[in-house]
This record gives C-alpha cells, structure tokens and sequence, in this order.
C-alpha cells in the first residue's frame, strides 16, 4: 500500500490531499515531529507533502526522491517567457544591489521573497551563508496569477489564485482565459522540468509570463482539483528506486537517501 506521509503542519492542502489518498485505497499519515518512525523508514510506497524544511529532513529515512526545477531556471528561461530581467547570483553580491529588486531563494524558505529596497535588506552572513544563490528579479506587477500542476509537461489541473495582487481563488477550467494560459503553458515544453513540477504564470501588461517554479510536493492547490493535484505530488515526492532516468537530475539533494532494490 502507497503512504502519503504529511507534516505536523496542517493545511488546507495537507488535509485535501490526505482526503484524495484515502480515497484511492493510500493510506495517509501524519509524522507528528521531525523523526521517521522505524517501520516507515524506507518502507515500499512512500510519499510526501511537506514544507521543504520538513521534506529536507525526513526525505532521506523515508527513502524518497524529491523532484524540483533547478535554481537557475527561472534565471535561465528567455525575456520573452519572464518580461523581466532575472539574475541567479550570490547573495554576498545581491547585498550589494542599491535598487528595488524582488529577491527570493530559488527552491527553499531561507529567507523571505518579497521586494527589497536594496540589497541591504538581505539576511547578513552571520544568517545566510555568503555563497547561498538567490534570484534577483526587476519589479513587474501581475493582472493575474495561475498555479499549474504539470504531469509530463502537460498542465493537468490549474487554479487562479490572485488578481492585482490579491488573493483571489478560482478553478481554471471556469476562467475565460483559460486557453490562454494553457497555450502559454506549452511553451515551456523543453526547458528543463521534471516530469512533475508546478509553475506559475500571470498576465504582465498583456503578455504572459512565468511567476515561478515550485516544488509539487510542497505547494499549495488553491482550487484546483485534489486527485489530479495527488497525481503530481505521488511523481514528484516517489519512491528514489521509483525515480525516472530523465528525472534524475531534478532529485532534490538530501542526506543519506534509502534506495529500495
């Protein structure tokens, strides 16, 4: 039997996700603090939703590969799919930023993405190591923002879930723009994602353009829908021995990984 393992955190996704695993006969456990218990560790059919803090440090005696984009791909990705200039930099040297800028940890929580004012409003090395790589990004605001859920490049469930900023919650399929942005989803076939990866997209003075990349195991679902969402997380957050070849190279470094087979 499939594991969907869930942090001590609980969320709406969380509980939504659990829901959906039962349903489909999984069982769903929640680890109530930051050990694995001995009969879950490495056991066949393990799964994750959890904080990447979290996924770090229970990821590996749960035997799991963690899928994600690689830092730079946000950095990596042409104007024409960001409408903006992002660099993938040092932090030691964004410190030194003397503009606005929105600054943000590639793939965990170090510290906070928000804009700063400079770039001496960044975590000082006695916080965050000096060659810790962050993305810096110009300032652009968005109409409208949509989480996608991708399973091999193709978006299978998708929420809206901001408009000029706002939290402002929306299934996809409802959206009158939905063909736009599942048409702008498909340029980014071959621009080295995993398998299963969300991204999100929004409107910047009538183009589209990529938010982000997350993790699937540790992003929120909005209001897309919970089985389809369960899909990606159970390829994203697999068993390591379970890992596709193609998707190697996307497994989220953590300690000491339990292979099965």
């Amino acid at each position: 039997m499939r594991t969907l393992h869930l942090s001590p955190r609980v969320t709406a996704t969380g509980s939504a996700l659990a829901a959906a695993a039962v349903r489909r006969g999984m069982s769903a456990r929640t680890l109530h603090d930051w050990r694995v218990p001995e009969e879950s560790k490495g056991a066949p059919g393990a799964s994750l939703y959890a904080g990447p803090l979290f996924a770090d440090a229970v990821a590996g005696e749960l035997g799991l590969g963690l899928l994600e984009a690689p830092e730079d791909w946000l950095a990596s990705l042409p104007y024409e799919l960001t409408r903006r200039e992002i660099q993938f930099t040092a932090i030691a040297h964004a410190r030194a930023l003397r503009r606005p800028a929105f600054i943000k940890p590639p793939n965990d929580k170090s510290f906070p993405a928000r804009v700063y004012a400079d770039g001496s409003g960044l975590p000082g090395p006695d916080a965050v190591d000096d060659d810790i790589r962050v993305l810096v990004s110009d300032i652009v605001s968005f109409t409208a923002e949509y989480r996608l859920f991708l399973l091999d490049g193709v978006v299978v469930t998708g929420s809206r879930y901001a408009v000029h900023g706002d939290l402002d919650v929306a299934p996809l399929d409802a959206d009158p723009r939905r063909s736009e942005v599942l048409e702008f989803a498909a340029r980014l076939d071959g621009t080295r994602l995993p398998s299963a990866i969300v991204v999100d997209v929004g409107s910047v003075d009538g183009d589209w353009a990529v938010v982000e990349a997350n993790a699937a195991w540790a992003s929120g679902h909005y209001a897309c829908d919970d089985d389809l969402v369960l899909d990606v997380v159970l390829r994203a957050a697999c068993p390591a021995a379970e890992t596709l070849p193609s998707d190697a190279r996307y497994v989220r470094p953590c300690p000491s990984v339990v292979r099965q087979g």
